[in-house]
C-alpha cells in the first residue's frame, strides 16, 4: 500500500498495491505495522457501514469531542462519494482547512482521518455504501458537527445536497 499524507498534517490517502492476475487482484488494505510506521493510530474499536439510497445524499460534517475523538479509516465499498475532512485542531497550522477526495468502489482508495477532524461526504451515485473503522466508540453525548456550507471553511462541493437531515443542515456557524 502507498500511504500519502494530504495537505492536512496527520490525514492520509491510502492507495492499494494491487497484485493482479486472471482472477482479479489482491491487496492489503490494513497493516498495523505499516500504519504504525507512518504514525497513524492503529487501535480501531468499531467498524461501521453507512448505506445511502440516493445520489446527492450528504452526511456530515461530524466529529466527537476529546477524549472521545475518533480517528477513522474510511472506504467506499459501493458507488462513489466526494469525501471531505476539516482540521479542527486549534493549535494546528492547518486549522479550519479542508481536504476532499473522490472515493469509489472502483478506485479502492481509503482515507485516514485523524481525531479532532470533522468528516462528511456527498454521494455521487445511488445505492452508495461506506465502510469505516473508528478508534473510539460512538459517544452521542460528545458528538458535534459543523455545517457543510459554513463560510468559515468555504468548502467546494461538486453539487448541492438533495438529501440531508435537519441536524446537518442547521448547525450554527463555526466560531
Amino acid at each position: 500500500m502507498v500511504i500519502t499524507e494530504t495537505k492536512l498534517k496527520g490525514a492520509f490517502v491510502i492507495e492499494l498495491d494491487r497484485f493482479e492476475d486472471g482472477r482479479g487482484f489482491f491487496a492489503c488494505a490494513w497493516s498495523d505495522r505499516e500504519f504504525g510506521a507512518a504514525g497513524l493510530n492503529t487501535s480501531f474499536v468499531e467498524s461501521n457501514v453507512a448505506f445511502n439510497k440516493k445520489k446527492g445524499t450528504l452526511r456530515g460534517m461530524h466529529y466527537q469531542l476529546p477524549p472521545y475523538d475518533q480517528a477513522k479509516l474510511v472506504r467506499c465499498t459501493r458507488g462513489s462519494i466526494y469525501d471531505v475532512i476539516i482540521d479542527l485542531r486549534r493549535g494546528s497550522p492547518t486549522f479550519k482547512q479542508w481536504f476532499a477526495i473522490q472515493m469509489s468502489a472502483d478506485n479502492h482508495r481509503l482515507l485516514y482521518v485523524p481525531g479532532e477532524f470533522a468528516h462528511g461526504y456527498l454521494t455521487l451515485d445511488d445505492n452508495t455504501e461506506m465502510f469505516y473503522q473508528t478508534s473510539s466508540y460512538y459517544a452521542p453525548e460528545h458528538g458535534r458537527g459543523v455545517r457543510w456550507n459554513d463560510p468559515a471553511f468555504n468548502i467546494f462541493w461538486p453539487a448541492d445536497p438533495l438529501v440531508i437531515i435537519d441536524r446537518d443542515r442547521e448547525y450554527e456557524d463555526f466560531s
